[in-house]
């Protein structure tokens, strides 16, 4: 096979995250880390997996990071916005996902890493009041101040490209509208305030403006529109999204596609989530509950396909709730009941309570949809980047197919691109690792 034309990971590669809280600090907490030599980068694909090449009796299995051009870690330097932090070692402290001594020895290089200020709409996040935002009323200026502080942000820190992933707060839920039918209803959108124009978009439209690769880590309305998928098309720029895909979700991914490979049938799933920390606050308000849900909701019916096994999964009962809970802080609990039905239709129950750590478990996420999104640029991709749909609750599809969900086949086609890209056969079958 042929290998694509993929430039090289030359120079810094500067890494902006609207919002810079519990996990865009973690994540360049751990960045650092790693490149001290403190922790390895734990939960990595990009870093610490392996990709076996050709057949098993070649013994080809080089690590991904030795196989394609990626940006090196020494060479990623951290920027972005926020409404509500100083500094990111600030921003560390409040959300209390790392130990102080795992902050102390990187404490000086959060400290000098400071937001720019937000775009930010409390119409938005309700529950949050952003003190370090932008003084403009006009949603034109908005991303016409975003743009610039792209530009200054890339000279300033000398970076020779660009990547951005939105690490913010959930925003209320959100249908697309006739503003978001094209590029230029988007536009006339900002110049006329509409007041379907969310802050993320903003952020999406700036960052392609600019040329940057834009992956979207929350369930906002912002990469999956039409306006934003014809504006990456025609600047010939990445996107993926959307919403990280951490906990509970996680294991449904996990766990869906080994019912559906047995053949058990599922009646009904019960998800129930306490957490704290600025997150679980955004998420006490309806509306911005609501874009998660949908979120969580989409997955089980992609993975069990109903409509071709009615018998075991024509009529699942699948309920989702989130609660606050302050004590928990960043760490989440989910706690999952499973009805499944078997041999007879005789039933059983899985119970699952992951106690697990956000933060933790998004920090290797937004360094290997930085890493993957910048060499899709350089690789002269553009569009919705189906490939990195292994790392997001609901995956933008490129066709009219829809997303595909199983965590098992989106591994094989994250895989599969990767070997493609450099020249390598696609493993057709089953792989481990």
């Amino acid at each position: 096979m042929n290998s694509k034309d993929i430039k090289p990971a030359n120079g810094k590669l500067g890494v902006l995250t609207p919002g810079m809280g519990a996990v865009a600090s973690t994540f360049i907490a751990g960045v650092l880390a790693a490149r001290k030599g403190l922790k390895p980068p734990i939960g990595s694909i990009s870093q610490m997996a392996h990709i076996r090449l050709g057949t098993k009796a070649d013994d080809r299995n080089p690590l991904i990071r030795e196989f394609v051009p990626l940006a090196d870690l020494g060479d990623l330097v951290f920027g972005g916005w926020d409404p509500i932090s100083p500094n990111v070692l600030e921003a560390a402290r409040t959300a209390g996902v790392l130990d102080g001594d795992d902050l102390s020895e990187i404490s000086g290089d959060l400290e000098s890493i400071i937001p720019m200020e937000a775009v930010f709409d409390q119409k938005w996040v309700s529950r949050l009041d952003g003190v370090r935002v932008k003084n403009l009323d006009s949603k034109w200026d908005q991303a016409e101040a975003l743009i610039q502080d792209i530009a200054n942000f890339k000279e300033e820190n000398e970076c020779d490209r660009l990547v951005m992933v939105w690490c913010g707060s959930t925003e209320a839920f959100q249908e697309p509208s006739d503003v978001h039918a094209s590029v230029a209803a988007f536009e006339e959108g900002l110049r006329n305030n509409d007041p379907n124009i969310s802050p993320s978009q903003i952020y999406a439209y700036a960052a392609l403006q600019s040329d940057v690769p834009f992956a979207n880590g929350a369930p906002n309305l912002s990469c999956d529109l039409d306006c934003i998928v014809e504006l990456s098309e025609a600047r010939g720029v990445p996107i993926a999204g959307k919403d990280f895909k951490t906990g509970q979700t996680l294991m449904k991914t996990l766990l869906a596609p080994g019912f559906k490979a047995r053949m058990l049938g599922l009646e009904g799933w019960y998800s129930t989530n306490i957490l704290g920390n600025r997150d679980g606050e955004v998420l006490d308000a309806p509306e911005n509950f609501k874009s998660k849900e949908v979120s969580k909701l989409g997955v089980l019916d992609t993975i069990l396909q109903p409509e071709l096994y009615p018998d075991l999964y024509g009529d699942i009962h699948h309920v989702v709730r989130i609660n606050y809970y302050p004590p928990r802080g960043d760490n989440k609990e989910g706690w999952d009941n499973i009805d499944i039905f078997g041999w007879l239709g005789y039933p059983m129950q899985i119970k699952v309570d992951f106690l697990c750590r956000d933060s933790i478990l998004a920090a290797p996420i937004v360094l290997d949809l930085a890493l993957f999104m910048d060499l899709a640029h350089r690789a002269g991709e553009s569009g919705v980047q189906e490939w990195l749909s292994f790392y997001l609750k609901a995956p933008q599809s490129s066709t009219d197919n829809g997303p595909e969900h199983d965590l098992f086949i989106q591994q094989t086609k994250l895989k599969n691109t990767l070997r493609e890209w450099m020249g390598e056969e696609p493993v057709t079958h089953s792989e481990a690792g």
